[in-house]
């Protein structure tokens, strides 16, 4: 509820700023268009952004303006204020799953079928990314981004306590019990927003088809298997394996002083590394994170794919949509992808980083089971409900059963009426 009330306060103040700036840039013609505002929750991001908005103006006339946020509730708020004022962004990020369909059903997103239609048929895009952007039978928005989550580690801090990326669950618990002797923490966690991260991994790991039963509502966070997986947590907890949830080092930081060995993030936070001057495969490194069950057929994998939109009222339409079909070209990816060392949603795109490239292709193969992320696999009012009861579960592992119960009561009252 907490996360909710600052989202409300935030919504109020944005939609006071928006109507006190009045207007917008409707007068603009497609014709005389040159540049388009991207609005993202990705603010780390400006300069990769600004590269491709480069190369957009060279090869197609546009150019891009980010306006990036860091904080994700303000960023919300701004969004969906902006969908009851003239001043609309002509393109912006969201995420896909529940919370894009809320703002699909309430008329403000433009269609792309025809966008995916045209990549699909070119080879620009795999037609299984597809149903994460599809609403009751049309597309919309295009993929921003696509990110496996994998384990990422300090190649000296791993050399230094003599051990090597596990194969097997058991051997990651072995790890991260060497890790501990030798006084660096294994894990990074935090309560502020990923607090979902830790819940997702094991179980997905442990029973996949039972994580799809509770983004669907067709299971209970109170069955005794989730139960399991939060007895599992809360025994990495009292071991000492996580650092402070409520630590306010950035991740990568931590992991490039040894203060924490190991973090579980999406592929996305490669640039994150890098831009700490880290070197991939000498410095640091990745792993596929393995089974918790080791019988199960395939290692699943958490994967997200975070949509880039555009309204339906954009400031122009035109300007909005000939960007989109670009960003969704060979040359556009190559350059957004690269430019920040992570994987693309075009095939076409040779990742520089030999261990993501390898990923990339081995996850397009089929060899891993596909999990799509909590964040965007359950309702907005479940996820909400959700980061507060992990992030309060951290503080107190003692109270998983409390959490537990609180969730599936906000799971139980978007069901009935959904």
């Amino acid at each position: 509820m907490k996360r909710f009330r600052l989202a409300i306060a935030a919504l109020a103040v944005v939609t006071l700023g928006l109507t006190a700036c009045g207007g917008g840039d409707d007068d603009k013609s497609a014709s005389s268009a040159t540049e388009v505002k991207l609005y993202n929750d990705k603010g780390a991001w400006k300069t990769y952004f600004e590269g491709v908005g480069k190369l957009s103006k060279e090869q197609i006339g546009l150019g891009v303006t980010p306006v990036g946020y860091t904080d994700e509730p303000t960023y919300e708020a701004f969004i969906k204020a902006s969908f009851r004022t003239n001043n609309k962004p002509d393109l912006f990020t969201w995420s896909t799953g529940g919370r894009l369909k809320e703002i699909v059903d309430s008329g403000q997103v433009a269609d792309t079928s025809q966008l995916w239609s045209d990549a699909i048929a070119s080879g620009d895009v795999s037609k299984e990314l597809e149903p994460y952007y599809t609403i009751d039978g049309k597309q919309y928005c295009v993929p921003a981004n696509v990110s496996y989550w994998v384990m990422f580690y300090n190649k000296k801090v791993f050399t230094d306590a003599g051990v090597q990326p596990p194969t097997s669950w058991a051997d990651l618990m072995s790890t991260a019990d060497k890790l501990k002797a030798k006084g660096v923490t294994p894990f990074y966690q935090t309560s502020v927003l990923f607090s979902f991260v830790w819940f997702q991994q094991l179980l997905i790991g442990s029973d996949p088809q039972l994580y799809n039963d509770l983004a669907t509502g067709k299971a209970k966070f109170t069955d005794p298997k989730v139960v399991a997986v939060m007895q599992q947590w809360k025994d990495m907890e009292d071991k000492g394996y996580f650092s402070d949830p409520g630590s306010k080092d950035q991740p990568e930081v931590m992991l490039k002083s040894g203060k924490v060995a190991m973090g579980l993030f999406g592929t996305w936070f490669n640039t994150n590394m890098t831009t700490q001057g880290m070197k991939p495969d000498s410095d640091y490194g990745t792993f596929v994170v393995p089974n918790v069950t080791p019988s199960l057929p395939n290692t699943t994998v958490a994967f997200e794919s975070g949509p880039l939109c555009s309204l339906t009222k954009a400031p122009n339409p035109d300007a909005s949509n000939k960007f989109l079909k670009w960003w969704m070209g060979a040359d556009a990816q190559d350059q957004w992808a690269n430019s920040r060392g992570d994987v693309s949603a075009n095939p076409k795109v040779q990742i520089k980083d030999p261990g993501l490239n390898q990923l990339n292709k081995e996850a397009g193969e089929g060899k891993y089971t596909l999990a799509n992320r909590y964040f965007e696999a359950v309702p907005p009012a479940v996820l909400t409900a959700s980061l507060d009861g992990f992030g309060a579960f951290m503080v107190d592992p003692g109270s998983y059963q409390k959490q537990l119960e609180t969730i599936q009561k906000a799971s139980d009252d978007y069901w009935k009426s959904n």
